[in-house]
């Protein structure tokens, strides 16, 4: 889902342990299994679905595919560990965009066209803006799985009850509800900036709305003007306006979402907010089901007074896409695992954990959703956005993630300025 330390060395040994076979289709060198591809994808709630996907291809399929997972934050750090080794699978998860482009310049991957132009659905079922995400040079280079995952604002409706408040429409709105929520010891906004991501998602909405998302795609394609302009400032001032205001509380940086300590503030009604992937839900179901039935809130990013940006423009994922490996020994086992990304299966699956498919035929199914307004609001903002902006550390190549999540951590505690943080955007390697 969202992506990426590991919680322990133990969970990299026991993650590892399970893909010690793989070496791509199988190989000899990899276990001497011939008649298995191995599917890697990110460890979350989301696996439910992913197993069940497995089974099914098992079921008629003489090639079996065998699911590991990687769970934390360091995914991506991880599979390049493992991309151009023995120990890589056949069929990974990514998220699209800078996530797999260097792989494509180092020839890692296989160009799907072929298995497009045997099965035309591989991309006719799907939206073409988002199957566009992970076309490069083009050529197509991954198949969309899982759903669209918008950046919501969640809250607890109990607490916002008690404390008199209302969803906050407006950037002067939130600051007040900030005001109010501390004045009855909330935390107005869990926050996992220990996992640092979660952090930038402030980054991503504020500029967006401030700037619009030109500014962005003006630094993305090298313009370093882009992060010292005046746009860029007040999106900064504002953001640092927030966090003196207390919105995160004290301890924010030692919180984390993939250990599940943010999600359970919010639950347990000690925050009263959490900006995150639409992914939220899906853990709240699996982790406080009842609290994800009859508490859980959510709306869009408030707007800002004077900004550039839409507000009804939106930031995150544009989806997550199953990319396969050019030295796999099985690549029509890939193709058939792939087509499953569009089966009606997949769809209901997906929607029964609160995630929403980008296919053709997901809208005559959102009624069978596990929250079906959910699902519908999502649709619905996502189909009337003027944009999506895909996450900057997603939208960069891999090796810019530490380097942005370093600075956009440094400064929301205090250790980088604007001046800091402007430079270190401006140092990011090139896309």
């Amino acid at each position: 889902m969202k992506r990426r330390s590991f919680a322990a060395a133990l969970g990299l040994a026991v993650a590892l342990t399970g893909m010690t076979a793989c070496g791509s289709g199988g190989s000899p060198s990899a276990g001497g299994d011939s008649g298995t591809i191995h599917v890697l994808v990110y460890g979350d709630a989301s696996n439910k679905v992913e197993k069940q996907l497995v089974e099914t291809f098992n079921k008629t399929s003489k090639v079996k595919a065998v699911l590991d997972t990687i769970p934390g934050a360091d995914y991506q750090a991880k599979l390049n560990t493992i991309v151009n080794t023995p120990q890589a699978p056949d069929v990974f998860f990514n998220w699209g965009g800078g996530s797999i482009q260097p792989y494509v310049k180092s020839d890692l991957l296989l160009p799907l066209d072929d298995m497009i132009a045997a099965d035309p659905g591989l991309k006719s079922n799907f939206l073409p803006s988002v199957f566009n995400t992970a076309v490069i040079g083009g050529k197509s280079y991954g198949i969309p799985m899982r759903g669209t995952q918008p950046v919501l604002l969640f809250d607890n409706k109990k607490v916002l009850s008690a404390a008199g408040l209302s969803i906050p429409k407006t950037w002067d709105d939130l600051l007040a509800a900030v005001q109010v929520l501390k004045a009855k010891g909330i935390t107005p906004f869990a926050l996992g900036g220990g996992d640092q991501w979660p952090t930038l998602m402030w980054y991503e909405y504020v500029f967006d709305r401030v700037a619009g998302p030109e500014l962005f795609q003006k630094a993305l394609a090298g313009d370093k003007s882009a992060w010292e302009s005046a746009d860029a400032k007040k999106a900064l001032g504002m953001l640092k306006q927030l966090v003196d205001a207390g919105a995160f509380g004290s301890n924010f940086d030692s919180v984390k979402f993939t250990d599940g300590g943010s999600p359970a503030l919010l639950a347990k009604g000690k925050a009263a907010f959490e900006l995150m992937g639409s992914w939220e839900y899906a853990t709240q179901q699996d982790a406080s089901p009842d609290f994800a039935k009859n508490d859980l809130g959510y709306s869009s990013f408030p707007s800002i007074a004077g900004g550039k940006g839409d507000p009804a423009a939106v930031v995150g994922n544009t989806n997550n896409f199953y990319s396969v490996l050019k030295k796999t020994k099985h690549p029509e086992a890939a193709a058939a695992f792939l087509k499953l990304m569009y089966s009606d299966e997949f769809v209901k699956a997906q929607l029964a954990i609160g995630n929403l498919p980008t296919t053709t035929n997901t809208e005559q199914f959102l009624g069978s959703a596990a929250n079906p307004d959910y699902s519908k609001y999502q649709y619905d903002l996502v189909k009337a956005a003027p944009s999506f902006q895909l996450s900057w550390d997603q939208a960069y190549p891999p090796a810019a993630n530490t380097p942005i999540h370093t600075a956009v951590q440094q400064f929301f505690n205090g250790k980088l300025d604007v001046d800091g943080f402007v430079k270190a955007m401006q140092a990011l390697p090139a896309s």
